[in-house]
């Protein structure tokens, strides 16, 4: 034989394609079809079943955008094909390259019992094996006509992402509506030749393996008959018997395959798209596993278990069938796979509390790893948040698309700002989509990084994104490499065992130090301003809810809103989900949270209301009630009282334009242009803007990235910038208390309107931004150039902060162009430190510049306020925003705490007399609440969370405002340590001594009446 590889592989491709693939149904007979359109959204699974459908025939178009058809097929066997495997092959005019992004369905019986998902990968339904001939067939299609937003030019602007502007038309060409012989040894031949030409490909060309799989392939194709292809099936898989039962080096890497479909629970469909989504997908999942006693299949997110439970209860009764047989396995602990770089540091551990605490409830089961394979980087806060939900193992994988900087690990311990480290993975196949593709098993042995120390890696295996999982194709390739020589192995196992097993054979792995930085999607720190600054007022109104109605519940007998705050917790952790707070959802999603985060807002209000006139109770004066876990004008931190404001702020002409604000701690000057050119540090004798420069200077750049238009901003975005220094207006306005400039300018087709504020007694200048935004791939940022030297700078993440440097001496510095904080930024050189905190920003870069004149160094802060990208929404952000920044000069990172929270968290004034006391006081303000609520099983103990704010050690006396009969260290479930000593207690006070950043939990039992 002569054949040489590409000769034997362009022959296998064609014979595939035209001869055996078609000859797995040698026959077929048309099924009757009808259709029922419902109207608006989707309807109840009885109500369409119940419909009345009308004539539609194969070729005809149908599907409006985003809505709903109900198929009905109906047909007979033949007779002739007693003794045979006969399947429905339905395909609503499917593109096979898209799985998960285009029309969908589940497939019902007549009694409402769901059958399978249909998808472009999975278009078939088992009607018998064998059939007896003349069996009548009726199923029912609930099929989805969702657009393709993400097509093969992805990055156009569509008007297709809401349901509003996505117009009529037809979507799709139904295709076939067969009855089909199934011929399985057919479909076995093209698994055998597949698995053996893909590995062929991947293997030495001057390799013996490979000139043995080229000879058997050969002979197979060979052996058949082109006119007879299902005759001679048999005779060619006899000739490859042999090369498939060579079995593996013992050498040969690992791998463990886990069924998976990562289901984006919103992206480019809505959310109650993302509930079908899963319904389909888990449908299709539990009848493989029926078919499949070798397969297990892991699905993430406890809202998408939460969503069938509520909406498809006959899918979810299959599900939890199949958890209880130990098959179906729920992964990573977490209420959906959400953003780690924003959430804020209460609303990452709910994400934990409330994934894990459903999967207890409802199966029994508790994780021990995060899993988190499509997240845009890892906030440097999240080790220890994992450790205190208590699990022990992270995985991702998507590091695998930086583009700067390979990572160095596949298996490593990650160490996070407290000094928690968590064992982690990368799967080495660099996908969450695996097929089981030959040059993936190659690219996944050949790539991992940690070869000769360790030989397990992990695949997550199926289609995903949006959504189908693993097929019997996968399964079927799968077997085939258990053990086959020239392969990595793959066997199907549970996360926990791969992790285990990884585990045990590599026990002293590299250790990566800080925040696992994703070099792409640096823009979702900024797209969708709405969303983001819903979740941020969502995420402090939430402490609020639960601080003042805890208080009151111990204090006033007020009834505690435990549902409701569940509910609302679930609500906002959802729309933490990472296409969602990343803003890189199509427009119907991000109308919709928009509205939801509007009524959550209204129902928190009512919260507090109620709980703060519980506490307030009757009288003429007014009660300022301070929720920041800071003392506050002379009010306890979270508690109420009279406060106390000294000082005056006086304003005045500045020689050559515009005006000095003046309060006694900072001299602001604001030029004509408006722009604020010295904060000047009264008692530090300190100038904070550079020389020649000017602080709160808009500047506006060109954003058209490369890829990826709502997910990137690329380096070359800094080539061109406008500085926005013309004002249409700067005038000075004098408060009560308070000296202020208001500024307008437009540029464009925008408008912006910033108020500068110099309070009475306050060390800072607030900066009031709003923003009448109408441009078109645009980025808007703010920038502060700061007389400050410093090699690195903090930024707040979950509790704590984080230091990056301002140098860009490696590549990977010079990758975080574009990074994120929470409520501050800070800046210090020793002695002298310099915050800008803020109200909902999250994106922000930092330069250095010496400059010429005296060798100074300006460091520059700027602060991401604004993009415009059209895809997937073509109108984001259009509309009016508002913005609060403060930047605080003389600031120690204490201060910046302080003033972080302050931003976000406003005092409130309610009528009353008196004071509240806290209901929980701590005697040191390095030491932090995160939060203070009842104990979630409704016993009535007070649960504090606190963290140690400033990254060194802290001893904080912990003073309940109530009788207290005990107290107690847990976890972030509330579940009692059984690995730490108990807290001592003396003098009716908790008495800590914590670590740099230490997060800490103290359930706080109340004495019984």
């Amino acid at each position: 034989m002569h054949d040489d590889r590409s000769l034997v592989e362009a022959r296998l491709r064609r014979v595939l394609d035209e001869r055996i693939r078609p000859a797995v149904y040698p026959e077929s007979a048309p099924l009757q079809v009808a259709v029922w359109n419902a109207p608006g959204e989707p309807v109840p699974v009885a109500e369409g079943l119940a419909a009345s459908p009308g004539p539609i025939a194969v070729g005809d178009m149908w599907g409006a955008p985003w809505g709903t058809s109900w198929f009905s097929v109906t047909g007979t066997v033949p007779a002739e094909w007693a003794g045979k495997t006969v399947e429905a092959l339905l395909d609503l005019g499917f593109d096979e390259n898209m799985p998960g992004f285009q029309c969908e369905g589940l497939v019902y019986r007549p009694d409402g019992t769901p059958v399978k998902g249909l998808n472009p990968r999975n278009q078939w339904v088992r009607i018998g094996a064998p059939v007896a001939g003349g069996e009548e067939v009726r199923l029912h299609i609930e099929a989805a006509s969702n657009p393709v937003i993400l097509d093969y030019h992805p990055f156009l602007p569509t008007q297709l992402g809401d349901k509003d502007t996505a117009g009529s038309a037809p979507q799709y060409r139904l295709t076939r509506m067969d009855l089909a012989v199934f011929d399985e040894t057919v479909w076995q031949l093209v698994l055998d030749l597949e698995v053996l030409g893909e590995l062929m490909h991947e293997l030495p060309v001057d390799g013996a393996r490979r000139w043995d799989i080229l000879r058997a392939v050969g002979r197979a194709l060979d052996a058949i008959d082109l006119q007879d292809v299902n005759g001679t099936a048999a005779a060619a898989r006899s000739c490859l018997e042999e090369v498939l039962a060579t079995p593996a080096q013992p050498t040969a890497h690992r791998i463990s395959a886990i069924g998976h479909a990562h289901i984006d629970s919103a992206w480019l469909w809505p959310l109650r798209e993302t509930v079908r989504k899963v319904a389909r997908t888990t449908a299709n999942m539990t009848a493989l596993l029926a078919d499949e006693p070798d397969f297990i299949y892991t699905m993430s997110q406890a809202q998408q278990f939460a969503w069938i439970k509520e909406h498809r209860p006959e899918v979810y009764a299959k599900v939890k069938k199949a958890v209880t047989e130990g098959r179906f396995v729920p992964a990573g602990g977490m209420w959906v796979e959400s953003d780690t770089n924003m959430p804020g540091s209460e609303a990452m551990a709910r994400q934990f509390v409330h994934g894990k605490r459903f999967f207890i409830d409802e199966f029994g089961v508790e994780n021990d790893e995060a899993w988190l394979p499509d997240t845009f980087g890892f906030a440097a806060g999240l080790p220890q948040i994992i450790k205190a939900a208590g699990a022990k193992w992270l995985l991702t994988q998507k590091i695998s698309w930086s583009q700067t900087n390979k990572f160095p690990h596949h298996t490593f311990q990650w160490e996070g700002i407290d000094g928690t480290r968590i064992f982690t993975h990368f799967p080495p196949v660099d996908t969450y989509n695996c097929s089981m593709k030959g040059s993936e098993i190659a690219h996944a042995a050949k790539n991992f990084k940690d070869k000769g120390v360790a030989k397990h890696s992990l695949a997550p295996t199926g289609w995903g994104d949006g959504g189908g999982g693993t097929t019997r194709e996968m399964v079927g390739k799968a077997a085939r490499m258990r053990s086959l020589e020239g392969s990595a192995t793959v066997r199907w196992e549970t996360p926990a065992d791969f992790f285990a097993k990884a585990e045990a054979e590599y026990v002293n792995p590299p250790v990566w130090v800080g925040e696992l930085y994703l070099e792409l999607h640096r823009a979702t720190l900024t797209s969708q301003a709405r969303t983001k600054q819903g979740n941020r007022r969502s995420e402090h109104l939430l402490r609020e809810a639960e601080l003042w109605a805890a208080t009151a519940a111990v204090r006033s007998g007020f009834a505690y809103p435990y549902e409701q705050l569940d509910r609302i917790w679930k609500t906002v952790l959802l729309h933490q989900f990472h296409d969602i707070l990343p803003g890189s959802s199509i427009a119907w999603v991000h109308r919709e949270a928009e509205k939801t985060y509007a009524a959550l807002a209204d129902e928190l209000t009512g919260i507090i209301d109620a709980a703060q006139r519980a506490l307030a109770g009757d009288g003429s004066g007014t009660l300022v009630f301070n929720a920041a876990p800071h003392e506050r004008h002379g009010v306890a931190a979270g508690g109420a009282g009279s406060a106390t404001h000294g000082g005056q702020a006086q304003l005045s002409a500045r020689e050559g334009g515009g005006f000095v604000l003046d309060n006694g701690l900072l001299q602001v000057g604001i030029d004509g242009r408006g722009l604020v050119v010295s904060v000047y540090d009264i008692g530090a004798e300190r100038e904070s803007v550079a020389p020649g420069r000017a602080a709160n200077l808009l500047q506006i750049h060109p954003d058209f990235p490369n890829m990826w238009d709502a997910w990137d901003v690329d380096e070359f975005y800094r080539n061109t910038v406008t500085d926005l220094t013309d004002a249409d207006e700067v005038t000075a306005i004098e408060g009560e208390g308070s000296a202020a400039v208001r500024v307008v300018r437009g540029f464009g087709d925008s408008k912006v309107i910033q108020l500068l504020t110099l309070a009475a007694g306050a060390k800072r200048l607030d900066i009031d931004t709003e923003v009448d935004w109408h441009e078109t791939e645009k980025f808007l940022k703010a920038a502060f150039p700061l007389d400050i030297h410093a090699e690195r700078y903090a930024s707040e993440t979950q509790f704590g902060h984080f230091h990056r440097a301002t140098h860009t001496n490696t590549s990977w510095e010079s990758a975080k162009f574009e990074a994120c904080n929470h409520r501050f930024v800070h800046i210090e050189e020793p002695g002298w430190g310099i915050a800008l905190v803020n109200d909902s920003t999250y994106g922000h870069d930092i330069t250095r510049t010496v400059r010429a004149s005296d060798s100074g160094t300006t460091t520059t802060l700027r602060v991401s306020l604004l993009r415009a990208p059209r895809f997937p929404d073509p109108e984001t952000d259009q509309g009016v925003h508002r913005f609060r920044h403060a930047l605080v000069p003389g600031a120690a990172i204490g201060d910046a705490v302080r003033e972080g929270f302050r931003i976000n968290l406003p005092e409130r004034l309610v009528p009353g007399e008196g004071e509240v006391a806290p209901l929980v006081a701590v005697d040191n303000d390095a030491v932090v609440v995160s939060a203070m609520k009842l104990a979630d099983d409704a016993s009535g103990d007070v649960v504090v969370r606190l963290y140690e704010s400033r990254g060194g050690r802290a001893r904080a006396r912990i003073t309940p405002g109530f009788e207290a009969a005990g107290a107690t260290a847990t976890d972030l479930l509330e579940r009692p340590l059984t690995d730490t000593p108990e807290p001592e207690v003396a003098d009716g006070a908790v008495k800590l001594t914590l670590r740099p950043f230490e997060l800490v939990t103290l359930r706080l039992a109340r004495a019984q009446a």
